[in-house]
């Protein structure tokens, strides 16, 4: 695989209606098959319908650590899609979603709202004691109300320092020469984990580790088995910006 940044191409189509006995192709399929291929420009959705994953902080007054939770951010947007219920009750439209653009919308949640959210089809992931919730995507103009009451910005937890890589872990780079808040970056890192996994064949979602180094950034880039994100433009980085890096 090429090292120059990724660039999405057209939509993989929906799988066929399946009699009740035939296994389905894993949900991650279509990614794999777009980004291992030629890359192109993933045209509107074709049946008009904008869908995201709803990504949602857990950022209580005692805030979490930000690599800590851009790391379970990235971890629960891939646990949902290599769910056993991917292959089951969420599979329609976690299919749907992934046959166009994989948009993610991070909001923030604490106390009763964060409770609230559990209750939601998704998965929680704790790393270090850092909370995130990636939900089962939708259309973004239908969510629940326990979804849309939750801020999308107005929080931003300061840089940290994480240490070193640990052995064995998969990598995620975010570019260090572009400025985003927590909720962004987090879609961002949810991008690249779904990515990666989709491109490798994992059927498990293995914790990530998440840095903004410009060192680590080089290296990334320079490896030939990388895969990078292209953001589409929609907020706060112009198209085409790539946000981040992953290999393992």
């Amino acid at each position: 695989m090429s090292a120059q940044p990724e660039q999405p191409e057209e939509p993989v189509a929906a799988d066929e209606p399946l009699a009740a006995d035939e296994p389905r192709a894993p949900v991650l399929a279509p990614l794999g098959a777009r980004y291992s291929g030629a890359p192109a420009v993933i045209p509107p959705e074709a049946d008009g319908v904008v869908r995201a994953m709803p990504v949602i902080l857990r950022i209580e007054r005692e805030l979490p650590a930000r690599t800590a939770l851009l790391e379970a951010a990235a971890q629960a947007a891939l646990a949902v899609c290599v769910d056993a219920r991917a292959q089951g009750e969420w599979h329609e439209p976690l299919r749907a979603w992934v046959d166009g653009r994989i948009r993610k919308i991070a909001r923030r949640a604490r106390g009763a709202h964060w409770a609230a959210a559990q209750e939601l089809p998704g998965v929680t992931v704790e790393v270090d004691g850092a909370e995130a919730r990636a939900l089962l995507p939708g259309p973004v103009d239908d969510v629940p109300k326990a979804v849309s009451r939750l801020q999308i910005g107005g929080t931003d937890l300061p840089s940290d320092d994480p240490g070193q890589v640990p052995e064995g872990v998969p990598l995620i780079v975010v570019n260090p020469a572009v400025d985003m808040t927590v909720g962004k970056a987090a879609a961002q890192v949810g991008h690249a984990s779904m990515i990666l996994a989709a491109v490798r064949g994992w059927t498990g979602a293995p914790r990530f580790a998440v840095r903004r180094d410009p060192a680590l950034w080089e290296a990334l880039l320079a490896r030939d088995d990388v895969v990078c994100v292209r953001d589409a433009g929609f907020t706060e980085v112009d198209p085409g910006t790539i946000t981040c890096a992953a290999a393992d």
